[in-house]
Parts: structure tokens; sequence; C-alpha cells
């Protein structure tokens, strides 16, 4: 199960990450449509519309954008020559550190799974649907261990590389393991797992940075 109720360390971990893709969305946003609304702006992101407004700020501060007011009190905002510079400079930066976590994620995946396969736990359910999910999905191939399902209520019904998200979990007798793969709550669905199916049987790769309680014992990754 797919638990949201707590903060995400993995977003603070990426922070910088981050940054660079909500400043690069705005401007790649601002690009194609220069009459983006600070609420629409904020709409097109899946961002709060306060975070839209300090981002869009900073960017006109930097230069990066030009702000001209139209008809009806209304505001236009154009990329600059500097801002054109900055979004193809951020392109280049957030391609590279989203490389380099999918490299540090199916590394440190693969390792948990060889370890999960090692002692006999192969069906495995993959907790929540995310870019983790995914980067486990291919680091499968190579493995002899299973996706048993991928459980997320948030999302449940949709696919993943063809398989169907649940929202709920499935009877404890079906797999073998559990795998976070949750990167907006990690913690609260690492417990939550923990809980209902014992520490020895939930999987956690590193990147999540997920607290054991000393009674957890070594899951190959944690």
């Amino acid at each position: 199960m797919n638990m949201r109720t707590n903060a995400n360390p993995l977003e603070e971990q990426r922070g910088d990450t981050g940054e660079i893709a909500v400043t690069l969305g705005v401007l790649s946003a601002i690009e194609a449509n220069s009459a983006h609304s600070q609420r629409s702006l904020a709409g097109e992101l899946g961002i709060a519309l306060g975070l839209a407004n300090a981002y869009l700020k900073r960017c006109v501060r930097k230069g990066w954008v030009k702000v001209q007011q139209v008809p009806a009190n209304r505001y236009a905002y154009y990329l600059t020559p500097q801002g054109f510079s900055e979004k193809a400079r951020l392109t280049g930066e957030y391609l590279a550190a989203s490389l380099s976590f999918f490299r540090r994620a199916r590394e440190q995946t693969e390792a948990v799974l060889q370890r999960a396969s090692a002692r006999q736990l192969n069906r495995l359910v993959l907790a929540g649907a995310s870019e983790l999910a995914e980067i486990s999905i291919l680091a499968m191939h190579d493995s002899a261990c299973e996706i048993v399902a991928i459980v997320d209520a948030g999302r449940a019904g949709q696919r993943i590389a063809g398989i169907e998200i649940l929202p709920a979990p499935l009877e404890a007798s079906r797999f073998d393991a559990v795998l976070i793969t949750d990167m907006t709550a990690p913690q609260a669905t690492h417990d939550y797992w923990v809980e209902r199916i014992g520490a020895d049987h939930v999987l956690v790769v590193d990147l999540l940075r997920i607290s054991h309680r000393r009674t957890d014992t070594d899951q190959g990754g944690a």
C-alpha cells in the first residue's frame, strides 16, 4: 500500500534536481505560451500557486523572464535572451542529474534483488507506483525475481510496463516480499509493510533513506 502521510526524504536528497526541474518547467511553459497566468502556470507544472509565484519572481529578478502589461490588467511573460540561454543550460543539467539518479537507483535495486533471490524471496510486490518502480521493473529482467503486483491506492487501475496497479495489498501468501518503491512517503509505506509482514520481508534501497527500528534485520539494501 502506498502511504502519503509524511515528508519525502528522497525529494530532499534530490532537492537541487527538483529546483532545476521547476525552474526549467517555468521557462519552458513561458516559451510555449506567453499568456500564462500564475495560476495556469502552477496548474501546468503541478505545483502550488505560491511556489509558482516565487519561481516566476526569481526568473524575473534573474533577468530570464520579462513581464509586460497587456489589456484588461493582465500580464504577459516572455523569455529574454538570457532566459533562452538559461533554459538550454538547465536542460543539460537536468538530464545529467536524471541519468545519475537512474544509474544509482538501478545499481542499488539490482543489489537488493540479488540478495533477495539468495534468500529465496523471488515473488515481489512493488509498494508505490513511481520512477523507482519503473527502474525496478527493468532491473527484474536480470534477476530471478518476478513482480506479483504493484500496489498504490492513488494510481489504482493504471499500468506501468503493462502491469496493472492495484488499490490494496494482496494476501501475504501470494508473495515473498515487498520492495518499497514509494517516492512520496517511503518511510510511512515501509513502516506499514513492516508491521503487516515483518521487517525480514520488506526490501529497500539506500536512496530512500529509510529509518529502521533496532529490531529490524538486514534487508539487503537498508
